[in-house]
C-alpha cells in the first residue's frame, strides 16, 4: 500500500509541475510568439503598401514597409518589414 501511495504523490507532482510549465508559456511566452506571428504575416502581405486588419485581439496596420500591431489591451509593437 505504501508503494501505491508513493506512486500517486509522483503522479500528483508531475501532473502539477505539467501544468505550471504549461501556465508559464501560455502566460509568459505565447503571446510574443503569437505577436510576432501577426506582424510577420501582416508585412508579408502588406509588402511595402498600406494593410490595414482587425482581428479577435487588435489591429495591424502597415505602411511604407512598417507594422504596427495594437492588441486588445491597446499595447503597441512595430516592426520594420524587409522590402
Amino acid at each position: 500500500m505504501k508503494e501505491a501511495t508513493g506512486e500517486l504523490n509522483m503522479t500528483v507532482v508531475t501532473v502539477v509541475a505539467i501544468a505550471a510549465i504549461g501556465a508559464f508559456f501560455y502566460l509568459l511566452i505565447w503571446p510574443s510568439i503569437k505577436t510576432g506571428m501577426a506582424l510577420t504575416s501582416a508585412c508579408n502581405a502588406a509588402g511595402t503598401g498600406p494593410y490595414n486588419m482587425a482581428t479577435d485581439d487588435g489591429t495591424i496596420d502597415c505602411d511604407n514597409g512598417v507594422c504596427t500591431y495594437t492588441d486588445a489591451n491597446g499595447t503597441t509593437n512595430t516592426k520594420t518589414c524587409a522590402g
